[in-house]
């Protein structure tokens, strides 16, 4: 009998915090905005391509999984103090983000405000595992 391989641990983490006052779907949908952009800049997150047994190829995903939580506002505004002074990878979604339709007018919504005035409904962090765990210092675990 083979012994068991040992549970994977990951060192880093990545992580999306929610304001707990958006709707569902617009919790799913910020959710995805938000780590869309991650495999891109940091590319070691990124698994291999999948597989399955008859041959068909599927697109490769995190290779760690996203642990969501929540928070209030003033959570989500100490977390992303907290992430940019760490210059940890960070990804937004503002309010004003549910008013646009595409790429060009997001980033003009974000860029019309200054830093200490966005208005955060979610927030995308990654990096070593116990920074993140301060970043995110508050913040309950999604239910």
């Amino acid at each position: 009998m083979q012994p068991e391989p040992a549970p994977v641990r990951f060192d880093t983490k990545i992580a999306v915090l929610l304001r707990d006052d958006v709707l569902p779907w617009q919790r799913l949908n910020i959710t995805a905005f938000l780590v869309s952009g991650l495999g891109t800049v940091v590319p070691e997150v990124i698994g291999e391509p999948y597989e399955d047994a008859d041959g068909a190829r599927y697109l490769p995903m995190f290779r760690q999984p996203v642990l969501v939580f929540q928070g209030d506002r003033d959570v989500l505004r100490l977390a992303h103090q907290r992430a940019i002074s760490r210059d940890l990878p960070i990804s937004v979604f503002t309010s004003e983000l549910f008013g646009t339709a595409n790429d060009r007018d997001n980033r003009s919504a974000v860029r019309a405000v200054p830093t200490e005035k966005l208005d955060l409904v979610g927030l995308a962090v990654y990096g070593p595992r116990n920074a993140v765990d301060r970043v995110l210092k508050g913040a309950d675990m999604h239910p």
